[in-house]
């Protein structure tokens, strides 16, 4: 069996991406290898911390095969965009790669809990991690951190004092406005080593912002052998994703960028509008079947979707959070019916489990703002209660198992008395909401009879 390996030259490295995982490779890496000029742009990409991944990359030449997969069958072709891949604990050649003049782009798939903020959205400072890498960073610029923040800053740090001009940040993550949030919490991080460094990233750092969808689950054996099946080629990094992706991005890239757009991309002067329609109905949505449908025994969208008790609850959900939305009631419609036949793919594992986890970082955007409009309008969402009360159960026991940055915090505060845990975890997520008693009252009815 051949293996998957290189036989032209590479792109020249003129993207650094941080986050290398599935998601990624399905997405801005399928962006830049089909742009029509990727030619000019490879990808040097770190992990988040393990190396398992940047090796078995390293082995094939950053290559790997992307299966297309389709409710009818597989399509695969070969995605050549990353050139590098690097282990995150390897800062020597992040530091190195960030001081290159021709490196015009950093982008991010971190998650949301990697951006470390606060309750007002700016930087945690009360974190370990955060601490220790601060101070690392004073003691010495170029040191081993290891926070997402903290990466970020020092490599900005290196590429100021290398006089190496401009790059654009590119957070890909599900958060709302996440240009902005990155740029926050690294301007927060930068003013505490000193105020040059942050008015600098200021004035010469553009943080773009994006909207980003693919589905994209974990790979398993059987994915690896049916890529050999079909190839012929043996791949250490196979990634499956559905058909449908989407990228919408508003910002500058004063370094160039690829032509994403001619790709399929869209830039827009205003992400927010579609931002908001995928939050809240794809990953609102997903959240809402991950707790629910995990706890009725369902192990996969596809599965959780074709139970009409789960499908009529993530319809509720729909209604309440399309209210809130500002485009065309047709568009969304349509959006609505498109998820529908893509969840219903059985072809497409999307576990639940690997869905469930971070609640306490997702349901704030994905869930809170939807139920604060509705009480806001007078009216009790039953829909977001559910997937408010879902997720509590869960922290309960009850589904998939628990994998939260904030695990110990979130399952003490819904532990005991179903009214107790009700108004503990609101308050949790705002102190506004455990001040609604008639809201408290909901969730503590839903916990009663989950």
């Amino acid at each position: 069996m051949n293996r998957l390996s290189r036989t032209a030259g590479a792109p020249p490295v003129r993207i650094v991406h941080l986050g290398l995982g599935n998601f990624f490779r399905a997405h801005q890496a399928w962006y830049t290898a089909a742009a029509p000029d990727a030619a000019e742009w490879g990808i040097a990409a770190f992990t988040g911390r393990s190396a398992g991944l940047a090796d078995a990359l390293s082995g094939q030449g950053g290559l790997y095969t992307l299966v297309v997969r389709g409710p009818d069958g597989d399509a695969c072709e070969v995605v050549g965009s990353v050139v590098a891949a690097h282990p995150g604990t390897g800062l020597a050649p992040w530091y190195d790669y960030l001081t290159r003049p021709e490196v015009s782009i950093v982008t991010l798939t971190v998650t949301e809990a990697a951006y470390l903020r606060g309750p007002d959205g700016g930087l945690d400072v009360s974190h370990p991690g955060l601490r220790a890498d601060l101070a690392a960073l004073r003691a010495d610029p170029r040191a081993s951190v290891t926070t997402v923040p903290a990466r970020l800053v020092a490599g900005l740090a290196a590429r100021r004092a290398a006089g190496a001009g401009p790059l654009t940040v590119v957070s890909c993550d599900n958060l709302p406005d996440n240009g902005a949030a990155a740029a926050r919490v690294v301007t927060d991080l930068a003013a505490l080593l000193g105020p040059g460094l942050a008015e600098w990233i200021r004035d010469t750092i553009p943080f773009a912002t994006t909207m980003v969808d693919r589905i994209t689950p974990a790979t398993t054996e059987d994915d690896a052998r049916a890529v050999e099946e079909l190839t012929g080629w043996s791949d250490a990094a196979p990634v499956v994703t559905e058909p449908y992706t989407e990228w919408v991005l508003s910002g500058e890239f004063p370094g160039g960028r690829p032509a994403w757009d001619a790709a399929g991309a869209l830039f827009v002067p205003d992400v927010t509008p579609y931002e908001r329609r995928k939050l809240w109905l794809l990953n609102g949505g997903h959240s809402l079947l991950a707790y629910a449908g995990s706890a009725r025994g369902h192990e996969t969208v596809a599965q959780a979707v074709a139970d009409p008790r789960c499908r009529s609850w993530l319809e509720q959900w729909w209604d309440e959070a399309s209210r809130h939305l500002t485009l065309p009631p047709g568009e969304i419609a349509a959006y609505r019916g498109a998820l529908i036949e893509r969840w219903s793919n059985p072809r497409i594992q999307h576990r639940l489990a690997q869905i469930a986890a971070d609640g306490s970082q997702k349901l704030p955007v994905r869930i809170l703002p939807t139920v604060r409009a509705e009480r806001a309008a007078g009216r009790m969402p039953g829909g977001a209660v559910r997937a408010v009360t879902a997720w509590i159960a869960h922290l309960r026991g009850a589904g998939a198992p628990v994998r939260d940055a904030a695990a110990d915090a979130v399952r003490d505060a819904a532990a005991g008395p179903p009214a107790e845990a009700a108004r503990r975890v609101l308050t949790l997520l705002g102190p506004d909401l455990a001040a609604d008693d008639a809201l408290v009252a909901a969730v503590t009815d839903g916990l009663v009879g989950s």
